[in-house]
């Protein structure tokens, strides 16, 4: 028995659930044919080859990222994935990346060498030198017809004229341009005259300046015994060239700033600090004339005066503080007798008491006593022998204490 029809939006949405769920990721070479530019800033056009064509739409969020714009007939590789428009029951590609052919190639090329340098310090910024203040004469590594080395003489003459520059001219495009450049470098070190050196050209297509992404003109720059400014004229794109040498410079013209400072600038500097250090000379000799006003003779007898004076001082000062410190000690001696002589036995006696000595020893209690005993009775004042005729009881004349 045959299934149930389904519509064609039912067939039209199956399609694109595969397409879109299955090519969500791919890379398709061909030729670019029936471009349109709209003016919402969307691509849209045909990639073909000879056995088919895919029509291709690339939004503006996506190609307004590229420094290029493909032409009619250019080979080129397209990323993104498929989708199906239903109004039409058509399917194309919604890319997000493009690029020239052979262009992928050559960018994983170049990032090899940058990983391969990079591991090396090459790019490490600490080797960078720093530009002479002011150089003896400047070196350029360039096309001796091209426009750059016009615009660096044109600077150079205008910011610092006098300055020598010293050309060594080579070809900055093409496949010798790389060996060239490297023998323009090798002529101006061994030339001598040069403190720094500007290696560069205009700008250019990528195409133009791959001369500077050469391992053969980084190795080159990397042991030139000067400091050198890349110069390649492009702003968006940073060559292995920029990374190796001590400064990159945006264009040649700027470089020509870079390597020199500007003449009147520098000399309104020196006579800015030609001012300041003849005013420092004349405050100091100002101030060492007063200090010489200052500076006054004097008699050593005024020095003995004075020294005689400060030792009665001190001899004043030192006899009261030997007194107040004999006045203290004193009383303190004084305090320590009152109350030593408090405690004296004598002061006992005077007030009518007796201290009985038995041998020498002083009698506490009737009990060391016995009938007969010879005693010695020390009064306040004198002393008599007495002797014991008999012992009272202690319990004798005791009276009964009253509680109520």
């Amino acid at each position: 028995m045959a299934s149930e029809p389904i519509t064609v939006t039912e067939l039209t949405r199956q399609i694109k659930d595969v397409l879109t769920g299955t090519f969500t990721e791919v890379q398709v070479k061909g030729e670019v044919s029936s471009m349109t530019l709209h003016r919402s800033g969307h691509w849209y056009f045909t990639l073909k080859d000879a056995g088919a064509s895919l029509s291709c739409v690339m939004f503006r969020g996506w190609n307004q990222h590229l420094r290029w714009r493909p032409q009619q007939g250019d080979e080129v590789v397209v990323t993104g994935s498929l989708d199906v428009y239903a109004p039409q029951g058509r399917y194309n590609m919604l890319v997000r990346r493009l690029a020239r052919a052979g262009e992928g190639d050559l960018q994983r090329q170049l990032e090899e060498l940058r990983r391969k340098l990079q591991a090396e310090g090459l790019f490490d910024p600490a080797r960078k030198r720093p530009l002479p203040t002011l150089p003896r004469g400047i070196g350029v590594a360039t096309s001796g017809s091209g426009a750059a080395f016009h615009d660096i003489t044109k600077v150079l003459e205008r910011r610092f004229p006098g300055i020598p520059v010293y050309l060594a001219s080579c070809r900055v495009q093409g496949d010798t341009a790389p060996a060239d450049i490297v023998r323009a470098i090798q002529l101006l070190v061994a030339h001598g005259g040069s403190d720094v050196l500007i290696v560069g050209r205009g700008g250019g297509s990528q195409e133009d300046l791959m001369a500077f992404n050469d391992e053969r003109v980084a190795r080159a720059i990397a042991t030139c015994p000067v400091p050198v400014v890349s110069a390649v004229g492009h702003e968006v794109d940073v060559s292995i060239a920029d990374l190796v040498a001590d400064l990159r410079a945006a264009t040649p013209s700027h470089a020509a700033e870079l390597v020199v400072p500007e003449q009147q600038a520098l000399q309104q500097y020196v006579d800015e600090l030609d001012t300041r250090l003849l005013q420092a000379m004349r405050r100091g000799v100002q101030q060492r004339r007063q200090a010489l006003t200052r500076l006054r003779l004097r008699d050593p007898r005024h020095r003995l005066v004075e020294a005689r004076s400060r030792c009665q001082d001190l001899s004043l000062r030192l006899a009261r503080a030997a007194r107040r410190d004999l006045d203290r000690r004193r009383q303190r001696v004084g305090a320590v007798a009152g109350r030593i002589d408090a405690l004296s036995p004598l002061r006992v006696l005077e007030r009518g008491y007796s201290v009985t000595l038995k041998q020498g020893r002083a009698v506490r209690a009737a009990t060391e006593l016995a009938p007969g005993d010879e005693l010695l009775l020390r009064l306040h004042q004198g002393a008599a022998e007495v002797r014991v005729t008999r012992l009272l009881d202690p319990s004798a004349g005791a009276k009964p204490e009253r509680v109520r």
